[in-house]
Protein backbone atom coordinates (compact mmCIF):
# COMPACT_ATOMS: atom_id res chain seq x y z
CA UNK A 1 0.00 0.00 0.00
CA UNK A 2 1.53 3.41 -1.04
CA UNK A 3 1.28 4.78 2.69
CA UNK A 4 4.06 4.96 4.98
CA UNK A 5 2.69 5.44 8.40
CA UNK A 6 1.72 1.98 9.65
CA UNK A 7 -1.06 3.60 11.96
CA UNK A 8 -2.76 4.92 9.12
CA UNK A 9 -2.15 1.90 7.01
CA UNK A 10 -4.15 -0.35 9.37
CA UNK A 11 -7.23 1.98 9.73
CA UNK A 12 -7.50 2.15 6.37
CA UNK A 13 -6.92 -1.25 5.73
CA UNK A 14 -9.65 -2.03 8.47
CA UNK A 15 -11.76 0.14 6.34
CA UNK A 16 -11.70 -0.77 3.35
CA UNK A 17 -11.82 -4.92 4.57
CA UNK A 18 -15.43 -3.67 6.80
CA UNK A 19 -16.75 -0.85 5.28
CA UNK A 20 -18.85 1.72 7.57
CA UNK A 21 -20.26 -1.85 9.19
CA UNK A 22 -16.93 -2.00 11.35
CA UNK A 23 -16.63 -5.68 10.71
CA UNK A 24 -14.17 -7.63 12.43
CA UNK A 25 -11.09 -8.43 10.10
CA UNK A 26 -8.24 -11.63 10.20
CA UNK A 27 -5.26 -10.25 10.00
CA UNK A 28 -4.27 -13.87 8.57
CA UNK A 29 -1.49 -14.61 5.57
CA UNK A 30 -4.26 -13.13 2.91
CA UNK A 31 -5.32 -9.60 4.48
CA UNK A 32 -1.83 -8.93 5.61
CA UNK A 33 0.03 -9.03 1.89
CA UNK A 34 -2.77 -7.54 0.40
CA UNK A 35 -2.19 -4.28 2.73
CA UNK A 36 1.46 -4.55 2.31
CA UNK A 37 1.47 -5.45 6.18
CA UNK A 38 3.63 -7.74 8.24
CA UNK A 39 2.10 -8.69 11.99
CA UNK A 40 6.14 -8.21 12.80
CA UNK A 41 6.82 -6.02 16.17
CA UNK A 42 6.30 -2.71 15.46
CA UNK A 43 3.07 -3.45 14.22
CA UNK A 44 1.29 -5.36 16.89
CA UNK A 45 3.10 -2.32 19.46
CA UNK A 46 1.14 0.23 16.82
CA UNK A 47 -1.77 -2.71 17.03
CA UNK A 48 -2.09 -1.64 20.85
CA UNK A 49 -1.39 1.73 21.26
CA UNK A 50 -4.66 2.47 18.80
CA UNK A 51 -6.51 -0.38 21.13
CA UNK A 52 -5.69 2.21 23.90
CA UNK A 53 -6.36 5.74 21.42
CA UNK A 54 -10.01 2.93 21.25
CA UNK A 55 -9.84 3.53 17.60
CA UNK A 56 -9.31 -0.25 17.21
CA UNK A 57 -11.37 -2.92 19.20
CA UNK A 58 -9.81 -6.61 19.29
CA UNK A 59 -11.86 -10.00 18.97
CA UNK A 60 -11.06 -11.58 22.52
CA UNK A 61 -12.23 -14.77 21.51
CA UNK A 62 -9.75 -16.73 22.24
CA UNK A 63 -10.71 -19.67 19.68
CA UNK A 64 -9.07 -17.54 17.17
CA UNK A 65 -6.17 -18.83 14.78
CA UNK A 66 -5.90 -15.28 13.93
CA UNK A 67 -5.65 -12.04 15.34
CA UNK A 68 -8.63 -9.73 14.73
CA UNK A 69 -9.59 -6.45 14.85
CA UNK A 70 -12.14 -3.93 13.83
CA UNK A 71 -12.52 -0.26 13.51
CA UNK A 72 -14.17 1.98 15.96
CA UNK A 73 -16.30 5.10 15.01
CA UNK A 74 -13.47 6.92 16.47
CA UNK A 75 -11.58 5.07 14.52
CA UNK A 76 -13.39 5.83 11.58
CA UNK A 77 -13.20 9.75 12.50
CA UNK A 78 -9.90 9.80 12.10
CA UNK A 79 -9.09 7.77 8.94
CA UNK A 80 -11.86 9.89 7.13
CA UNK A 81 -10.00 13.13 8.53
CA UNK A 82 -6.80 11.71 6.02
CA UNK A 83 -9.43 10.69 3.60
CA UNK A 84 -12.39 12.67 3.75
CA UNK A 85 -14.01 10.11 0.58
CA UNK A 86 -15.13 8.22 3.22
CA UNK A 87 -16.99 10.16 5.91
CA UNK A 88 -20.25 11.50 3.97
CA UNK A 89 -20.39 7.28 3.27
CA UNK A 90 -21.62 6.62 6.76
CA UNK A 91 -22.71 10.76 8.04
CA UNK A 92 -24.89 13.27 6.70
CA UNK A 93 -23.73 16.38 5.56
CA UNK A 94 -24.97 19.20 7.63
CA UNK A 95 -24.73 21.51 4.75
CA UNK A 96 -22.82 23.82 6.35
CA UNK A 97 -19.42 25.16 4.53
CA UNK A 98 -16.27 25.99 6.24
CA UNK A 99 -14.11 28.81 5.40
CA UNK A 100 -10.23 28.48 6.74
CA UNK A 101 -8.44 31.10 5.36
CA UNK A 102 -4.44 31.93 6.53
CA UNK A 103 -2.09 34.27 5.46
CA UNK A 104 1.69 33.48 6.94
CA UNK A 105 4.49 35.20 6.42
CA UNK A 106 7.68 34.18 4.28
CA UNK A 107 9.55 34.62 7.72
CA UNK A 108 7.71 32.11 9.13
CA UNK A 109 7.58 29.31 6.47
CA UNK A 110 8.29 26.29 9.02
CA UNK A 111 4.89 27.10 10.61
CA UNK A 112 3.42 27.86 7.29
CA UNK A 113 4.44 24.83 5.75
CA UNK A 114 3.33 22.69 9.04
CA UNK A 115 -0.29 24.22 8.92
CA UNK A 116 -0.59 23.04 5.11
CA UNK A 117 0.24 19.18 6.05
CA UNK A 118 -1.77 19.33 8.81
CA UNK A 119 -5.10 20.01 7.11
CA UNK A 120 -3.73 18.75 3.71
CA UNK A 121 -6.02 15.79 3.50
CA UNK A 122 -9.18 17.87 4.66
CA UNK A 123 -11.26 17.91 1.65
CA UNK A 124 -10.27 21.81 1.43
CA UNK A 125 -9.94 23.53 -1.88
CA UNK A 126 -8.65 26.95 -3.36
CA UNK A 127 -11.55 29.21 -3.41
CA UNK A 128 -10.20 32.33 -3.74
CA UNK A 129 -6.15 33.94 -2.48
CA UNK A 130 -5.52 32.41 1.08
CA UNK A 131 -9.02 30.88 0.86
CA UNK A 132 -9.83 27.28 1.47
CA UNK A 133 -13.38 25.60 1.13
CA UNK A 134 -14.93 22.18 2.63
CA UNK A 135 -17.94 21.20 3.55
CA UNK A 136 -16.18 18.30 6.03
CA UNK A 137 -16.91 19.26 10.16
CA UNK A 138 -13.36 20.14 10.76
CA UNK A 139 -13.78 23.09 12.55
CA UNK A 140 -13.51 21.36 16.02
CA UNK A 141 -9.98 19.83 14.88
CA UNK A 142 -8.53 23.14 13.69
CA UNK A 143 -9.35 24.51 17.04
CA UNK A 144 -7.21 21.98 18.52
CA UNK A 145 -4.40 21.97 15.94
CA UNK A 146 -3.98 26.34 16.46
CA UNK A 147 -3.29 27.03 19.76
CA UNK A 148 -0.08 28.87 19.75
CA UNK A 149 0.76 31.55 17.42
CA UNK A 150 -0.79 29.92 14.32
CA UNK A 151 -3.74 31.91 16.03
CA UNK A 152 -2.54 35.28 14.81
CA UNK A 153 -2.74 34.46 11.35
CA UNK A 154 -5.69 31.78 10.80
CA UNK A 155 -9.86 32.46 10.68
CA UNK A 156 -12.17 30.26 10.30
CA UNK A 157 -15.45 30.24 9.42
CA UNK A 158 -18.89 28.47 9.22
CA UNK A 159 -21.51 29.56 6.86
CA UNK A 160 -24.59 28.16 4.47
CA UNK A 161 -24.74 28.49 1.06
CA UNK A 162 -27.36 31.64 0.25
CA UNK A 163 -27.68 31.54 -3.86
CA UNK A 164 -25.01 30.70 -6.91
CA UNK A 165 -24.31 27.94 -9.27
CA UNK A 166 -22.67 25.15 -6.72
CA UNK A 167 -22.10 23.28 -9.94
CA UNK A 168 -19.65 26.21 -11.21
CA UNK A 169 -18.28 26.20 -7.48
CA UNK A 170 -17.30 22.51 -7.12
CA UNK A 171 -15.42 22.43 -10.65
CA UNK A 172 -13.98 25.74 -9.46
CA UNK A 173 -12.10 25.02 -6.12
CA UNK A 174 -12.15 20.78 -6.74
CA UNK A 175 -11.88 20.35 -10.67
CA UNK A 176 -14.41 17.79 -10.21
CA UNK A 177 -13.97 16.72 -14.03
CA UNK A 178 -10.78 15.96 -13.73
CA UNK A 179 -11.12 13.95 -10.60
CA UNK A 180 -14.05 12.12 -12.67
CA UNK A 181 -11.59 11.17 -15.09
CA UNK A 182 -9.16 10.12 -12.82
CA UNK A 183 -11.51 7.43 -11.39
CA UNK A 184 -12.09 6.14 -14.90
CA UNK A 185 -8.63 5.91 -15.19
CA UNK A 186 -8.68 4.35 -11.82
CA UNK A 187 -11.47 1.60 -13.19
CA UNK A 188 -9.42 0.88 -16.76
CA UNK A 189 -6.37 0.32 -14.12
CA UNK A 190 -8.35 -2.14 -12.52
CA UNK A 191 -9.94 -4.28 -15.42
CA UNK A 192 -6.35 -4.84 -16.59
CA UNK A 193 -5.13 -5.98 -13.12
CA UNK A 194 -7.89 -8.29 -13.13
CA UNK A 195 -7.54 -9.63 -16.68
CA UNK A 196 -4.06 -10.51 -15.63
CA UNK A 197 -2.40 -14.02 -14.78
CA UNK A 198 -1.43 -13.56 -11.27
CA UNK A 199 -2.29 -15.13 -7.75
CA UNK A 200 -5.51 -13.24 -6.27
CA UNK A 201 -3.27 -11.39 -3.28
CA UNK A 202 -0.66 -9.85 -5.85
CA UNK A 203 -3.98 -8.54 -7.84
CA UNK A 204 -5.20 -7.44 -4.64
CA UNK A 205 -2.60 -5.30 -3.71
CA UNK A 206 -2.25 -3.89 -6.87
CA UNK A 207 -5.93 -2.93 -7.01
CA UNK A 208 -5.52 -1.06 -3.15
CA UNK A 209 -2.41 1.03 -4.67
CA UNK A 210 -4.32 2.43 -7.78
CA UNK A 211 -6.94 3.14 -4.88
CA UNK A 212 -4.70 4.23 -2.27
CA UNK A 213 -3.30 6.82 -5.14
CA UNK A 214 -7.13 8.70 -5.93
CA UNK A 215 -7.88 8.26 -2.52
CA UNK A 216 -5.21 10.81 -1.32
CA UNK A 217 -6.73 13.46 -3.72
CA UNK A 218 -10.25 12.70 -3.30
CA UNK A 219 -11.98 15.88 -0.91
CA UNK A 220 -14.93 13.11 -0.22
CA UNK A 221 -17.83 15.86 -1.15
CA UNK A 222 -21.63 14.89 -0.06
CA UNK A 223 -24.05 13.34 -2.50
CA UNK A 224 -25.71 16.67 -2.02
CA UNK A 225 -23.14 17.95 -3.81
CA UNK A 226 -22.31 15.76 -6.41
CA UNK A 227 -25.61 13.42 -6.84
CA UNK A 228 -26.35 10.10 -5.88
CA UNK A 229 -24.41 8.64 -9.24
CA UNK A 230 -21.12 10.11 -8.56
CA UNK A 231 -18.30 7.93 -9.97
CA UNK A 232 -16.15 8.18 -6.71
CA UNK A 233 -19.20 6.46 -4.99
CA UNK A 234 -19.66 3.94 -7.53
CA UNK A 235 -15.84 2.95 -7.21
CA UNK A 236 -16.45 2.06 -3.61
CA UNK A 237 -18.99 -0.52 -4.89
CA UNK A 238 -17.11 -1.56 -7.41
CA UNK A 239 -14.25 -2.11 -4.74
CA UNK A 240 -16.36 -4.09 -2.65
CA UNK A 241 -16.91 -6.20 -5.63
CA UNK A 242 -13.58 -6.79 -6.40
CA UNK A 243 -12.57 -7.63 -2.74
CA UNK A 244 -15.21 -10.55 -2.59
CA UNK A 245 -13.70 -12.08 -5.82
CA UNK A 246 -10.11 -11.80 -5.12
CA UNK A 247 -10.02 -12.06 -1.20
CA UNK A 248 -13.21 -14.53 -0.86
CA UNK A 249 -15.20 -12.97 1.37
Amino acid sequence: MAIKERRTKILLALLLMSGEDFYFVKFDNVFLPSFDLTLNRKTLSTLKNLEKEMLIEKNTDINLKHPTYRLTSEGFKNVSLIFPVFRFTKDKWDGIWRILSYEIPEKKRELRDRLRREVASWGLGPWHRSFWLTPHPVIPILKELITGEEKTYVQAFESSHVFGDREILIEKVWNKSQLEKNYRTLFMKWHDILSKDEDKIKKMKDVVNHYVDILKVDPGLPKELLGEKWIGFEAISLFREIRAILMDI
